[in-house]
């Protein structure tokens, strides 16, 4: 009897035994193929699950006979579900592509593939940490601003457009409180709007023709060189695809502005093209009758034809030219409108014309190793005129690099020599010493990404940079990224900066150049920095997934040490010297991001603390918002209707001559109703016509000669645009 029933148990175990299944799965990114490390795989009823390795493999085992229900997930994509019958009938690995789920202000889209980084990883395998705009997103702000980018970037945590011009303008972002300079945009991984195009460069950016909108914040200079010391912006053009693109867009402004614009994208076999054309027009408008323009009046045209020629399905070209010509006058009233006379004289003209062409050719050596080749060749020429006074040159600049990609099972190499040109010539129109300068840089940059497990990986760089009138520097850089689990992920990263100083900045901006004496190279040394992020990420669903929560907390720091300052001679000059003492920025940044049903709710937060030490002496940087709140509420309709409210604050500001800003909200609300072919928008900007004349003046002196203080608050106050957008 006992040895029947030993038979009999062991008849039952090995029956269990065989009634035990494995199932193999990959997991894959559903648009990009990429594999998704760190994936699960549960068995719905139990708490039986796997993760995914580093090449997206899960190993899913002891799954019972019969229909079972496995639910895939990973963080920042859609939840899948398959139901499959056990003993399955054939032992293939199961393929599994996720969805990736939208993103909103200030959260980060796992499913999106980051080139400023030169990786073909998505922005959720990065260390570094990345803030993308595009999408929907990208296409809401488009429709509040539809002929620059302005709105797009400074409606973002951490980031403040300064206006440099009180009649122009002229405006310059900045990231994490520190100067526009210090910031480096760049188009399709090509540098072409800082020097003297700086102060223009965001005004003659339209979103139309753009896929995405990438910010690292803290110092990216190990990649792209000198000037990304507080943070780089990558604006990346969309490309040819299979199904032919035909946008256009027509917008006007209760303040008597007009966009009109047109994009054209198609693939065929051997050959794509995307075309951008528009026309931008903006009429002097003077919403608070002191006989200024809050908007200049100006005419802007703009052509970015591009060409992909196929070779092969491993060789690819891509060449293209940037057109842009634009006149714009601001001033007085009385005097653009041509009923000028010796009273009403003032005003300030703008005239501009930049021509950029880029090159670009990739070829794969095989399926992990790729070579890259690229150049671009700029011209920008431009001419400010005030009364009695012209400043005006031309600005050549030419950037060439080769670089090397290996994307191996463990790790990613990056290696690559640029080569980068700068020629700023001024034009003779006074007695005054010329500003003119040459630079030439030559680089060389390593870039390693390695998965030391399924959990943690490390990114790590090195560049050296020899400058012809500034010398060698070495620029290290290092990031990890640690996913704690499907919920937690956190990020540290830092590194070193430099910037070549130039007369181009925002002081020299405001006053446009006047009486500014070129820099002392022999007595000055470039701008060096180090500095740090550190954040982590959180994201659930509660109430069975009705809520998605996503919170995401930043801190930074950056210091530059003995800064290059505008200071005033007895003489009347200014003149750029640089004392013993340092800048330094550091702060926090929130941002939460709440889904539910058809509703989004967007909340940031940004304390920015930044100061100047000069010689022993302590001061807060002006024109730099202590606190920042950044609100969106979203309701949309898939295909339907969107509708946006919008509420943001900006605390004092210290100003330049001692006094500070007053603090003001400004709100907004945007709607937009979506036909398969077309759509309507409007939106009401600046609903509180919050406006810095109603609470602080913007000059002194009288109309004739004015002279113009900082500009901390929005001086064209409550504006209403629409328009119509097709898709054929």
């Amino acid at each position: 009897m006992k040895r029947f029933s030993v038979l009999i148990a062991a008849l039952l175990y090995t029956a269990i035994g065989f009634s035990q299944n494995t199932l193999k799965s990959i997991i894959k990114d559903g648009k990009t193929g990429e594999t998704l490390m760190g994936a699960t795989a549960l068995l719905q009823g139990t708490t039986n699950g796997a993760a995914a390795d580093t090449a997206g493999c899960i190993l899913l085992t002891n799954i019972p006979d019969g229909v079972q229900i496995i639910e895939f997930r990973y963080m920042g994509y859609e939840n899948k579900r398959d139901t499959l019958t056990f003993p399955l009938d054939n032992a293939e690995p199961l393929l599994i592509q996720l969805q990736a789920t939208g993103k909103g202000e200030g959260e980060e889209l796992t499913g999106v593939t980051i080139s400023a980084m030169r990786s073909s990883r998505t922005i959720a395998n990065i260390p570094t940490r990345v803030e993308v705009i595009s999408g929907e997103e990208l296409e809401e702000k488009g429709n509040m601003k539809p002929g620059d980018i302005r709105m797009l970037l400074a409606e973002s945590t951490g980031i403040q457009t300064q206006q440099t011009s009180a009649t122009s303008g002229n405006s310059s972002i900045r990231i994490q409180g520190l100067d526009g300079k210090y910031t480096q945009i760049i188009r399709d991984g090509f540098p072409l709007y800082s020097g003297f195009s700086g102060g223009l460069g965001l005004l003659q950016i339209a979103p139309l023709d753009l896929k995405q909108v990438e910010v690292i914040k803290g110092s990216s200079s190990t990649l792209y060189g000198g000037g990304a010391i507080a943070g780089l912006v990558n604006l990346v053009s969309k490309t040819s695809t299979d199904e032919r693109q035909f946008n256009v867009l027509l917008n006007g402004t209760s303040a008597k502005g007009l966009d009109a614009s047109v994009f054209y994208a198609q693939k065929f076999q051997k050959v794509g093209t995307t075309i951008y054309a528009a026309y931008n027009h903006g009429s002097p408008y003077d919403p608070s009758n002191i006989d200024l323009t809050a908007i200049p009046k100006f005419n802007r045209f703009t052509l970015n034809p591009k060409l992909w020629v196929y070779f092969n399905p491993r060789t690819t070209l891509n060449v293209g030219v940037n057109l842009t010509a634009e006149n714009r006058i601001g001033g007085d009233l009385d005097y653009i409108k041509g009923r000028g006379n010796a009273e009403h004289s003032y005003f300030e003209g703008n005239k501009t014309g930049r021509y950029s062409s880029q090159a670009q050719l990739t070829h794969e050596l095989n399926k992990k190793e790729k070579l890259t080749f690229k150049n671009s060749i700029s011209y920008f020429d431009r001419t400010i005129t005030l009364p009695n006074y012209r400043f005006s040159g031309v600005q050549v600049a030419s950037y060439s690099e080769a670089n090397y990609i290996r994307n191996g099972e463990k790790a990613e190499w990056i290696a690559g020599l640029n080569f980068l040109t700068d020629h700023f010539g001024e034009d003779r129109n006074s007695s005054f010493l010329l500003r003119s300068y040459t630079y030439n840089t030559i680089g060389g940059f390593v870039q390693n990404t390695l998965n030391i497990s399924e959990k943690i990986t490390l990114e790590s760089g090195i560049r050296g940079d020899y400058h012809n009138d500034y010398g060698f520097f070495f620029l290290p850089r290092i990031s990890g990224l640690w996913k704690i689990n499907e919920h937690f992920s956190t990020r540290l990263g830092g590194g070193l900066g430099y910037k070549a100083p130039t007369v181009f900045t925002e002081d020299a901006e405001r006053i446009q150049f006047r009486n500014v004496l070129p820099v002392d190279v022999a007595n000055t040394k470039a701008e060096r920095s180090y500095g740090a992020n550190y954040d982590v990420n959180y994201r659930t669903a509660l109430f069975d997934d009705a809520l998605g929560v996503s919170i995401n907390q930043l801190f930074f720091y950056t210091r530059i040490d003995k800064p290059i300052l505008l200071t005033s001679l007895a003489n009347g000059n200014l003149a750029y010297e640089q004392p013993s003492g340092d800048l330094n920025t550091k702060g926090m940044e929130t941002n939460i991001k709440l889904t539910y049903s058809d509703f989004k709710l967007f909340l940031g937060y940004t304390l920015a603390d930044v100061m100047q030490h000069t010689n022993h002496v302590m001061t807060t940087y002006p024109l730099v918002s202590r606190h920042r709140l950044n609100n969106v509420l979203m309701y949309e309709i898939e295909d339907q209707w969107k509708i946006g409210v919008e509420a943001y604050y900006f605390s004092r500001q210290r100003l330049n001559d001692g006094s500070t800003g007053k603090s003001y909200w400004t709100a907004g609300l945007m709607a937009e109703k979506i036909w398969e072919r077309f759509s309507l928008f409007i939106n009401l900007e600046n609903l509180t016509d919050t406006r810095q004349i109603k609470f602080d003046t913007i000059y002194t002196g009288n109309i004739t000669n004015p002279v113009f203080r900082d500009i901390y608050a929005p001086l064209d106050g409550f504006v209403v645009n629409g328009g119509i957008k097709f898709k054929l």
